[in-house]
């Protein structure tokens, strides 16, 4: 049964979940407007840019679901999914699972984005496999710390080696679907890599290397 890996954000979905998260937690007025959204937008612009300091980073985005108790998460967190996620959705990329699943491949989420925010996301493809960065708990706290290796760049690599070594996968004939030259080292590792609306970096890799290019939004 070979491997049919997607990434989430600007993948299976037309937006960044993590961003998109931190928008809502302003609009809500849970997070300070001027400071969080200033860091908010940085951090997002270094991303795309391959510069994150993802440690950094998780320690911005994972502050508020330290700061606040559970139900008050959940709460905002389905709304969050109604509201910020659902309009996001790319139909195209429902379809794109859905043909997977029929031929019989194990689906796989990936994504640098926090099981918290993603989880249920994962779910609405009716995925139930994800491998995501893992914020730490302590009973019913996150404490702001993250546990275990991110799951971004290399980290995704490591992390799928991981999995795979649990469940007896292997990378033969496997896929791998991201928009982003920070996939790039997962990209390099699997049998078909695949560019969905990529970013100017990934496509110029997926030109020259004669790698397929796909796009899932409804406007192309």
């Amino acid at each position: 049964m070979p491997l049919a890996i997607f990434d989430l954000d600007n993948t299976l979905i037309a937006g960044d979940s993590d961003y998109l998260w931190g928008r809502y937690l302003i609009a809500q007025g849970v997070v300070d407007r001027d400071q969080y959204e200033e860091l908010n937008d940085r951090f997002y612009r270094d991303y795309r840019e391959g510069r994150l300091d993802i440690r950094a980073f998780l320690g911005f985005a994972l502050a508020p679901l330290r700061d606040h108790p559970l139900p008050d998460l959940l709460l905002w967190r389905s709304r969050f999914l109604c509201e910020m996620i659902e309009p996001v959705v790319l139909p195209r990329a429902l379809a794109l699972v859905e043909h997977h699943r029929q031929r019989g491949d194990r689906l796989l989420i990936i994504t640098a984005t926090n099981e918290f925010v993603t989880g249920p996301i994962a779910e609405r493809f009716g995925i139930s496999d994800l491998i995501a960065t893992v914020p730490e708990r302590r009973e019913d706290r996150f404490t702001g710390e993250v546990a275990g290796v991110p799951a971004f760049r290399e980290g995704k690599v490591s992390r799928l080696e991981e999995w795979m070594t649990d469940t007896g996968y292997d990378l033969a004939d496997s896929t791998f679907y991201s928009d982003s030259h920070n996939d790039l080292p997962l990209l390099e590792r699997v049998t078909h890599p695949v560019a969905v609306d990529p970013d100017p970096r990934l496509r110029a890799c997926a030109e020259s290397r004669g790698w397929r290019i796909l796009s899932l939004r409804d406007e192309v």
